[in-house]
């Protein structure tokens, strides 16, 4: 017999208890307790179904081949004399340098001479790439369009002069809107002496790191060591990317050619050069040209490289072009940006028959004091003086008014176009110049220096008009010194019933959780526009889709360009950059677009709500009137309304609402105003697009204010609230507020003045304030249309027409 073996029985053995905390630290014990959960990595989900070991190694394998693609895409297509070249832009930042003599010198540092004047490029079998090198004037428009498309920026200053204001802009413009890879460069420095060159590089250096932190050394293009420097380190550096300009296609043109229309010759095909660049050119999609707005394609065909050599693609080298993508007539983008609103099909949230009869019902129950039929036809006898839909509960009526009390002076938004008339009426006639200068004419007989001050004269203005227009100036000061101090506080007015004056207002329980319909009462500009039942889904989709198809970037193609104006060779000049930007699909359709922006704390103006503006968003530029509003969190829970803000204030994030073409990606926004110089334009703000949701509800505040009369604990008498019994009726049901924090209710009016009696909270004190906040939903103002450069040449109305805006 075998010998029994003694096992131990698990059972009975002693089990000690497991650590408390599972050695845990107290931080994620704290958020044990407060019930956090950890957030799962993307790329854990991602791994979660690998079981095995080959799983695992395939997974790996596919993502770095995934990685090694994108790399290749961003790199690779500028490896070579046979690729890409890279664009780089020759900034002047002071007025006594030249962007072409810093190209020649740059050629000069490699023993070669440029071809010709402009952009030019440079192959170079030392650095075995292609740079192609484009020298701007001191043109502000010329040069943030060329900081778009540019993989470096050569930024030339002065040895001997500063940078002027000019430069300034320039530079605060190129960081608003993203910075490629910069190389400061100095010139003109062989006039100054050897003992004092290396200070004033150091003076260069340290004002350069004041914008770019990250540069450490300014190149001499004037010494050709230097400057050999300068063009090995653009060869061999990887450009920077930036995220907004990879979601889109652009291409900068290397070449431009119109053919017209046999059958009308104001129109034709305009073929566009150059290499493909950011995401996919696709057929389908609409591309844009500045100054004259989007365009469809009619082909994309591949394009000779006369600086090629013959052996690599002798086909290319012929002149053949072949058919790379050709537009699906059913997957095309049309050029429809509006849409058509159905004025007898009107949609309307209609009450149910239960909340009619509540409504009514109520109405009977109340004293004959307070119902606001009575109220109101002791202000207005005719009380058919509304025309409502059928069916129209009083309640409902009660919001709808006619176009005579639509205006609520200088605190109502339609007082824009009072302000735009009288600013029309405040510029001086011809006449009168025409008069003034009829003054001065005999006074010119003896001297050049009167013919000196009669120029002078002529622009300035009479008396009356001076002072006129130096009055209109205090009062806008005045409306925002007071917009600061007192925000949305308004008088009643006493000729005028305040139901009637405020009729369009209405009062909320909470600003931020009361509920609010945004398809209530819309105005007929919101049946043009397009709307997504889920923005982010629709742009993620949209920016996927830009990746699949089409021409791949790198490649040289030529862009046949459908229907384009004439007029358009009459701006072109191969001297400046020309740029043709692809757009995403629905990119063409109007909608209301949300703006994240801060203003420039240099900027000392006012800017107002509804001012024209100058919208540069990505590579398109607009004439915008938006709205501004407060910058504030919308969870769950909330009723997406936000309160307006009358004027751009310093120091706060603040959302710019407009009407304008629909954008998708983290593009960069600056707001500019209209200074009479294309050049020196007014930096007002700059930011990030937001989103694009017309359900977002900008609610203007206005706030009636009042003073205790008599205070008993917590009773108080207030006037100069209202000042007629029948608004205190009205207004009965709103609550009121303090500055110092304490809440109640009117309680009864009080004899014919408009004195009130309200319960509070608590006992308030007599220097305290009294307020009502009543709100009304705004709109953007409509009319946004497409900025033309008045540097660019006469441009027909049949151009900015094709936007299909105004």
């Amino acid at each position: 017999m075998s010998e029994h073996q003694h096992r131990p029985n698990t059972k009975l053995k002693q089990q000690n208890k497991p650590f408390k905390s599972k050695h845990l630290t107290k931080s994620s014990l704290r958020d044990k307790e407060k019930g956090k959960v950890e957030r799962v990595s993307v790329k854990t989900q991602s791994t979660r179904g690998i079981s095995n070991r080959f799983d695992r190694r395939n997974a790996a394998r596919l993502l770095q081949q995934k990685k090694r693609e994108e790399l290749f895409r961003k790199t690779k297509i500028f490896d070579g004399k046979n690729g890409t070249p890279k664009v780089i832009a020759v900034v002047p930042l002071c007025a006594d340098v030249n962007a072409d003599d810093a190209v020649a010198n740059l050629f000069a540092s490699v023993e070669q001479v440029p071809a010709n004047k402009g952009a030019v490029l440079m192959t170079s079998d030392r650095f075995k790439q292609k740079l192609q090198f484009i020298p701007l004037q001191r043109n502000y428009i010329d040069i943030m369009d060329a900081a778009k498309v540019a993989d470096f920026i050569v930024f030339v200053m002065s040895a001997v002069e500063e940078v002027d204001e000019f430069g300034l802009m320039v530079l605060a413009g190129i960081q608003s809107q993203g910075v490629p890879s910069v190389v400061p460069s100095v010139n003109n420095l062989e006039q100054i002496p050897m003992k004092k060159r290396s200070d004033i590089k150091k003076s260069l250096l340290s004002f350069t790191t004041h914008f770019f932190p990250e540069e450490d050394k300014v190149h001499a293009l004037d010494n050709p060591s230097e400057g050999l420097n300068v063009l090995r380190m653009v060869a061999n550096q990887l450009p920077k990317t930036i995220a907004w300009r990879d979601t889109h296609s652009y291409m900068l043109a290397e070449s431009v050619d119109f053919v017209s229309n046999p059958s009308d010759p104001s129109v034709g095909t305009l073929k566009v050069t150059g290499y493909a660049r950011g995401t996919h050119f696709n057929a389908n999609r609409l591309v844009h040209l500045q100054n004259f707005g989007d365009y469809q394609l009619e082909k994309i065909t591949s394009a000779p490289v006369t600086h090629r050599p013959v052996h690599v693609n002798s086909m290319d080298a012929e002149g053949t072009e072949t058919v790379l993508d050709a537009p699906v007539a059913e997957l095309q983008d049309d050029l429809a940006a509006e849409n058509e609103p159905d004025l007898l099909g009107n949609e309307q949230t209609w009450p149910t028959e239960e909340e009619l009869m509540e409504a009514e019902e109520r109405v009977k129950n109340m004293d004959p004091s307070e119902r606001p039929e009575q109220s109101f036809n002791s202000v207005a006898p005719k009380k058919a003086i509304r025309r409502v839909p059928k069916g129209t509960s009083n309640y409902q009526a009660a919001w709808i008014i006619d176009s005579d009390h639509e205006s609520d002076d200088e605190h109502d938004e339609d007082d824009m176009e009072e302000d735009d008339r009288m600013d029309d009426d405040d510029l001086p006639s011809a006449r009168d110049n025409e008069d003034s200068g009829e003054e001065y004419e005999d006074l010119e007989e003896e001297a050049e220096e009167e013919e000196k001050d009669e120029e002078v004269y002529e622009d300035e203005l009479e008396d009356e008009e001076e002072a006129r227009q130096y009055a209109a100036y205090l009062e806008r000061e005045k409306e925002n010194r007071d917009d600061m101090e007192f925000p949305d506080e308004v008088e009643a007015p006493t000729d005028v019933a305040a139901q009637v004056r405020f009729a369009r207002y209405r009062a909320l329980e909470s600003f931020r959780t009361s509920p609010w319909d945004p398809y209530e009462n819309l105005p007929l500009d919101y049946g043009r526009i397009f709307q997504f039942e889920n923005f982010r889904r629709t742009k993620h989709r949209v920016m996927n889709q830009a990746k699949e198809g089409g021409v791949l970037p790198g490649l040289h193609i030529t862009l046949h360009i459908a229907n384009v104006p004439a007029s358009i060779m009459d701006t072109y000049s191969a001297a400046r950059p020309f740029i043709v930007f692809g757009l995403l699909q629905y990119e063409h359709k109007m909608g209301v677009i949300n703006f994240l922006v801060n203003r420039n704390s240099e900027y000392d103006g006012i800017v107002k709500a509804k001012d024209p503006l100058v919208l540069h968003c990505g590579f398109r530029r607009f004439v915008v009137r938006p709205i501004f509003s407060q910058n504030s969190r919308n969870g769950k829970g909330t009723n997406n309304v936000h309160k307006s803000e009358r004027f751009l204030q310093h120091g706060r994030s603040t959302v710019v609402t407009v009407y304008a073409p629909i954008q998708f990606g983290n593009l960069p926004v600056v707001l500019t105003r209209d200074t009479g110089d294309v050049n020196a334009p007014a930096l007002v703000a700059t930011g990030t697009l937001m989103d694009a949701d017309p359900r977002r509800i900008v609610a203007k505040r206005i706030i009636l204010t009042g003073h205790p009369f008599k205070v008993h604990k917590r009773t108080a008498t207030i006037r100069f609230m209202f000042f007629n019994p029948d608004d205190v009726w009205y207004y009965k049901s709103v609550e009121l507020r303090t500055k110092h924090g304490r809440t109640g209710h009117i309680k009864e009016s009080l004899g014919t003045h408009g004195y009130f009696k309200a319960q509070w909270d608590q006992q308030i004190s007599m220097q305290d304030t009294v307020m009502m906040c009543l709100y009304k939903r705004i709109y953007p103002k409509w009319g946004t249309t497409l900025w033309v450069n008045p540097a660019a040449g006469a441009i027909t109305s049949g151009a900015v027409e094709s936007m299909d805006m105004d």
